[in-house]
């Protein structure tokens, strides 16, 4: 058994990506994917919540807000590619999405040619805050 957070979770993802990239393949659109991945996940009883707004603060001001493509089981973060392969910029983007919330884990999902993925920790002990009151960590959910 797995020591890291959320594993059990995670190799649920795992798993359902694995069957979406199998039937689908490569090619499509990255919403594509995100449909296809937000049926498998919930058919195998996870609650997930797409396109979930989350606010970002800069010295308690609101400069912004961004996607999250789906939140499963308000645990993890998950962010689809469909690119040639992951870059780094991709990985900065979901550390930074860990960093604008109390989430800790996600995962880099990637329909490209070669089906790869990366899971991401950002742990609260580096958040500058963790406090569910700080309005820096409010979400709403759709």
């Amino acid at each position: 058994m797995s020591s890291l957070k959320h594993s059990d979770l995670t190799d649920k993802i795992i798993k359902a990506y694995y069957d979406v990239y199998n039937q689908l393949g490569f090619g499509f659109l990255e919403k594509v994917y995100e449909n296809a991945l937000l049926i498998e996940l919930r058919k195998k009883g996870l609650f997930c919540v797409a396109q979930l707004p989350i606010e970002v603060f800069y010295e308690e001001q609101k400069v912004g807000q961004y996607y999250a493509d789906i939140l499963v089981e308000d645990s993890v973060i998950l962010e689809i590619k469909a690119a040639e392969s992951l870059v780094e910029e991709h990985e900065a983007q979901l550390i930074n999405y860990l960093k604008a919330t109390e989430l800790e884990i996600g995962l880099l999902l990637n329909f490209g040619k070669k089906p790869e993925f990366k899971r991401k920790i950002f742990s609260n002990e580096n958040k500058i805050s963790v406090n569910p009151q700080n309005p820096r960590h409010q979400r709403s959910i759709k």
